[in-house]
């Protein structure tokens, strides 16, 4: 059959599929399985293709576009869904009736069937999880065999919490229930610290039990913290701007200005220059004009277009524990200078980091062993971002970092093993058990299983 070419939604993830089938049913699904002759190994189900790293690639083999995504149920504490249904879509349908997702993580393209087996990010809030699929109560997969099986955290709770991180290597999951709770105003501003003003303060700003994302400026030795938690007393009429604006910056212009400056000013002391002044602005628009005592949770979600332009960015992820971040990242700073002066590389937008509180929901979480705080490198993949990440995945890896699979590149079975040690262990074996024929295994993870 002919090779086609498919890429993520940045880019810069290749997959050479030898067939390419859209699924609008179960039953087109469980025809896949089982015609091998038809639909060769490895089977990968896609639906936005967000991801950074090559989890759903399908060389040779068989790509699943998904277009199940039906809203089929909204009940006072739960929500249903086909597994193509995107973040964004379900919190404004949700909305609608009062209610939001506990998590309403950034991307809005994002599709249940990926947050119910795949990792996530965000800042948690006090007592709750900061993974969207944490908040994933039951989901419905068709096996490599092409049996239907259902998994409930009710009924096999081991086993769903091995599902939350199986990323699509279990089954092909159809359909996904989240716990949901009552739409609840919220309470955001920032504040800009220098380095060593945010190191001397993070015990205090932990015991605010706020949530906490940062604006991470190397360059500029500045850190700007974004403030969120639940202000069920807030009155009056929620501010729309906050977040609109925060969207705009973060998810289009800036983006886009990174892009331009970067295809236009070749001068690196001037360009690198201008974007410095761009991120000062934002700082200033996020201290100003990003804060409010009553914004809606769902105002959060970004909504990518379809199709990616020029004001496109990838990124990358490792987490760290809360007790080393500290160092950790006053060392990353130094590494960053370091790296610019040596290799005349840095990135032409900024870097981001979240604190997300201890998790056990999915066997692979990064914070299940405790609260971990995150150094995230973003980028529009100005050139020289790909030997960047080599390096950065060094340093993380030499300071006991944990990486996500679907979200940070160029891993290798060595950091994977090293940060997940028995889990991943137990991962692979549970693995083989529901795909001994390796239906559903692509090289990237073959490969970290080795």
């Amino acid at each position: 059959m002919p090779t086609n070419t498919v890429t993520n939604w940045f880019g810069n993830v290749v997959s050479h599929p030898s067939v390419i089938v859209d699924a609008h049913s179960v039953e087109d699904i469980v025809a896949i399985m089982k015609d091998r002759a038809t639909y060769p190994s490895p089977v990968r189900a896609v639906g936005s293709n967000h991801s950074t790293a090559p989890c759903g690639v399908a060389d040779g083999g068989t790509l699943i576009r998904m277009k199940m995504n039906q809203i089929l149920n909204i009940g006072p504490d739960s929500l249903t869904v086909q597994s193509d249904a995107l973040h964004i879509d379900m919190a404004k349908a949700l909305e609608a009736k009062a209610l939001q997702f506990y998590v309403n993580t950034e991307i809005g393209s994002l599709s249940a069937g990926s947050a119910s087996c795949a990792g996530t990010k965000d800042a948690s809030f006090p007592g709750q999880y900061g993974q969207v699929g944490s908040y994933v109560t039951g989901v419905k997969m068709v096996l490599p065999s092409g049996e239907l099986l259902e998994v409930t955290e009710e009924t096999q709770p081991e086993l769903m919490q091995k599902v939350r991180s199986s990323y699509g290597l279990f089954g092909i999951i159809y359909e996904v229930t989240y716990k949901i709770r009552p739409l609840t105003p919220m309470h955001v501003h920032h504040k800009t610290f220098s380095l060593e003003e945010f190191i001397a303060s993070l015990p205090e700003l932990i015991a605010l039990n706020y949530s906490m994302m940062f604006y991470i400026f190397p360059f500029d030795n500045k850190i700007t913290i974004e403030f969120r938690k639940d202000n069920p007393s807030a009155t009056g009429e929620p501010n729309r701007a906050a977040w609109a604006l925060r969207n705009h910056i973060w998810g289009t212009s800036g983006p886009k200005f990174g892009h331009d400056i970067e295809q236009n000013i070749s001068n690196p002391t001037i360009r690198y220059g201008i974007i410095d002044a761009f991120n000062a602005a934002w700082r200033l628009q996020l201290e100003t004009i990003v804060s409010s005592d009553y914004t809606i949770p769902p105002d959060q979600i970004i909504h990518y277009p379809t199709v990616s332009d020029d004001s496109r960015y990838t990124f990358s992820l490792f987490a760290f524990p809360e007790a080393r971040y500290p160092e950790v990242l006053a060392e990353f700073f130094k590494f960053a200078k370091e790296y610019y002066s040596q290799k005349g590389y840095r990135s032409n937008l900024l870097y981001v980091g979240y604190r997300i509180a201890q998790d056990q929901k999915a066997l692979l979480s990064y914070s299940f062993d405790g609260t971990v705080m995150t150094i995230d490198p973003v980028s529009t993949a100005n050139a020289g971002w790909d030997e960047f990440l080599g390096a950065y995945n060094q340093f993380c890896n030499e300071r006991a970092g944990l990486p996500l699979l679907n979200q940070t590149p160029g891993l290798i079975a060595a950091i994977v093993q090293k940060a997940y040690g028995d889990r991943w262990k137990a991962f692979a074996a549970a693995r083989k058990e529901f795909d001994p024929n390796d239906r559903l295994l692509n090289n990237y993870f073959r490969e970290l299983l080795t």
